[in-house]
């Protein structure tokens, strides 16, 4: 299995409170991104990485693990479609491959929920309440599929918040490709990888799974960062006195 994680990004909105990209900032002495490398390397997925801003300082996180990179030197001014687009050799016809943004903290019992899963195309999602009132990105779903999606989704249509993470099987990859290539000719270089999928699913199913009780992360801001501390801390704690 093979997966491609997006890392070209400049993170503008913590940039201000760090020196690094955030993928680097360290949970219990371990930077994010190699965190979730790692992790898929024990579970037999290889991870291709596309970097960008300060790749230096990532390629060198990762160095030492034997995992491919690709510099995508338009990160200024593309979003991560144009990443994606800068890995297409990478993407398998045969395998399932999982595509995730760099800057998400997530363990091993989502990964194990994620592998699991057979639909053809799917991302990951959290109904919870509270996510659904303070996320990033919504998405408005009908027995699972993909119905709406976008950052100002009205409250009464959202059922989820998108994770960061998703999984496309083979027998959904030459939609996938072909309608990558499709918007990167039609020169929607603004674009995320996601929109591939959001695009599809007009005309395919595109499933997502609930991840609700499971703890996760996207790092956009300080507070998101802090947040994952500050459940480290607690389940250490846990931890201390059983």
């Amino acid at each position: 299995m093979k997966a491609i994680i997006m890392a070209a990004g400049v993170g503008s909105r913590i940039s201000r409170h760090v020196d690094k990209p955030k993928c680097l900032l360290e949970i219990e002495g371990k930077a994010i991104l190699r965190r979730t490398c790692e992790m898929l390397l024990k579970n037999e997925i290889q991870p291709t990485v596309v970097v960008g801003y300060q790749h230096q300082m990532i390629e060198r996180e990762i160095a030492e693990l034997g995992i491919s990179t690709l510099y995508n030197p338009f990160y200024r001014v593309t979003n991560s479609l144009g990443s994606l687009w800068f890995a297409r050799e990478f993407i398998p016809d045969n395998e399932d491959l999982f595509l995730m943004n760099a800057d998400v903290f997530w363990e091993q019992d989502i990964l194990d929920i994620l592998l699991e899963e057979n639909k053809n195309a799917l991302l990951l999602a959290d109904s919870s309440l509270v996510r659904l009132n303070e996320g990033d990105y919504f998405f408005g779903c009908e027995g699972n599929k993909i119905v709406k999606y976008g950052k100002e989704l009205e409250r009464e249509i959202r059922t989820h918040e998108y994770v960061g993470v998703g999984r496309v099987k083979p027998a959904f990859i030459s939609s996938f490709k072909a309608m990558m290539n499709y918007l990167i000719e039609a020169e929607q270089y603004n674009f995320w990888w996601e929109d591939i999928l959001y695009r599809c699913s007009a005309e395919q199913d595109v499933y997502v799974r609930d991840v609700a009780g499971h703890f996760w992360a996207e790092v956009d801001y300080i507070e998101d960062y802090e947040r994952i501390m500050d459940y480290i801390w607690k389940r250490n704690k846990q931890g201390d006195t059983k």
